[in-house]
């Protein structure tokens, strides 16, 4: 079995495993819901998340930022003030990357999508750490304040403890698509 007619098989292009030596599927491959709670894990682990943009000089860009967990459909909430670079780079390619790594655990998540720019009083006053006081005017309710929605397209996954391994050939991870 080709690894496209595997994944056809699953329906929907929506997991994409690791293939065995022989060519087929790796034994026990896992679940949407197992890698999806493996994720959640993983990202609740490593707290913080690197956050990528494509510069406004073409170049990508990174930073570490403090992302609130995944709501149930995955997508992630980070904020920032409407003043940074990052708020820039989304404003002229909305394409992100978030990178979650687990140092103890030497696991990761890479979750590829789309950023928007949120200023919505309802989901700004949903979205709080009291860590954040020092950092904005009048918390959340200000305008020193803006979310940051991304809407994941496809999610990567590496977890030896939890048997989502690489290709040993190609080390590409565990792949789930969202599109």
């Amino acid at each position: 079995m080709t690894r496209a007619s595997f994944v056809t098989a699953l329906g929907l292009l929506s997991l994409t495993v690791p293939l065995g030596a022989q060519g087929g599927p790796s034994p026990a491959a896992p679940s949407r819901d197992t890698i999806l709670a493996v994720a959640r894990e993983i990202m609740a682990d490593a707290r913080f998340c690197t956050f990528g943009t494509v510069g406004l000089d073409g170049h990508p860009q990174a930073r570490v930022m403090d992302p609130f967990p995944p709501d149930d459909g995955m997508t992630v909430w980070l904020a920032t003030k409407p003043t940074t670079r990052k708020v820039a780079e989304i404003r002229a390619d909305p394409r992100v990357t978030l990178l979650y790594f687990d140092t103890g655990a030497a696991s990761y998540v890479t979750l590829v999508g789309h950023a928007e720019l949120v200023r919505d009083p309802t989901e700004k006053a949903k979205r709080w750490k009291p860590a954040w006081s020092g950092m904005y005017e009048d918390q959340n309710r200000g305008e020193d304040y803006v979310l940051i929605r991304v809407r994941v397209d496809r999610l990567e996954i590496v977890s030896g403890r939890h048997g989502l391994r690489s290709d040993p050939r190609t080390w590409r991870p565990v792949v789930l698509d969202f599109r």
